[in-house]
């Protein structure tokens, strides 16, 4: 069944960044783990109208008593905030932040070993695209609004480049793992390693996990027809709506030029048993 006319569809890959496991005057850009005081509060305890929706929080002590606020968003996350959660280090501040939008990437150590960074949890902060921010502005157009443009536009701008970064309170905490096979790809929200070029990030509340989905749309570098079946295996906190993906395009450089640029209208078919509803098959992920 079509489960829209058009939408729209980006691409995310896993890229590599350069780190160590001490802080020194090159590596000064911490990758976070999950903090302690993080609470997931589950409400589909408490009004199952809610099922499925999560809330991100701490508690803090007010004359009435502890209760549980909102956890800290990016602005307030500093060194002091995340004293001792650091997970490794990197050198680049635009590279750990378009890490935190791909969900998982690979670190790199001065003596050639890697190891695997995903996705842990978040702070549960709405997301906010600083592109957006930029074009609002003025200072980027929409076509220059890709991830190489804004990384562009951060080499050109280091002193306004965390007031920006901050724009954006969403924060996205990781979780070390071996690289295990380098060909594969780094393990999704289905908990199975994502294939390049065949893999979608979705949102479950429209489409479920591992569902199988045609895609129509364009390559992002030749414009030319892109076709192809696919399976929703991941999330992502930017990826909301019926007709919303992201198209997974693998490891390194070449991918990300292609995951950075892929920024296109698409037309999708969700593929389902014979005589299944949607409404079912959601109701049963």
């Amino acid at each position: 069944i079509g489960i829209a006319d058009r939408g729209r569809i980006t691409g995310y890959y896993e890229p590599l960044l350069a780190g160590s496991r001490v802080r020194d005057a090159r590596f000064a850009v911490p990758l976070h783990r999950r903090p302690d005081d993080l609470l997931i509060v589950d409400l589909a305890g408490l009004y199952p109208e809610l099922a499925g929706k999560r809330v991100r929080g701490r508690i803090v002590d007010s004359p009435q008593g502890k209760r549980v606020v909102p956890y800290f968003a990016r602005a307030e996350l500093d060194d002091t905030t995340l004293k001792g959660y650091e997970l490794v280090w990197v050198d680049d501040a635009i590279e750990a932040f378009f890490l935190q939008i791909q969900g998982s990437g690979r670190v790199q150590f001065a003596d050639g070993t890697q190891v695997r960074v995903g996705y842990a949890d978040t702070n549960g902060h709405p997301y906010r695209s600083i592109g957006r921010i930029l074009i609002e502005r003025g200072e980027l157009t929409f076509e220059q609004a890709s991830m190489q443009g804004i990384q562009a536009w951060a080499r050109a701008n280091p002193a306004r480049l965390a007031p920006l970064l901050n724009e954006n309170p969403s924060y996205v905490f990781f979780r070390e793992l071996p690289v295990g096979d380098p060909s594969a790809g780094p393990v999704g929200a289905l908990n199975v390693p994502l294939t390049p070029g065949y893999s979608l990030a979705g949102d479950p509340g429209f489409v479920p996990l591992g569902a199988p989905v045609i895609i129509e749309t364009e390559h992002p570098s030749t414009r030319a027809p892109l076709t192809r079946l696919a399976l929703v295996q991941d999330t992502g906190g930017a990826i909301r709506g019926p007709i919303r993906f992201d198209f997974f395009w693998g490891f390194g450089r070449a991918a990300g030029e292609q995951a950075g640029r892929q920024r296109h209208d698409v037309s999708a078919w969700l593929l389902l048993p014979k005589g299944v509803a949607p409404e079912a098959a959601l109701a049963a992920r």
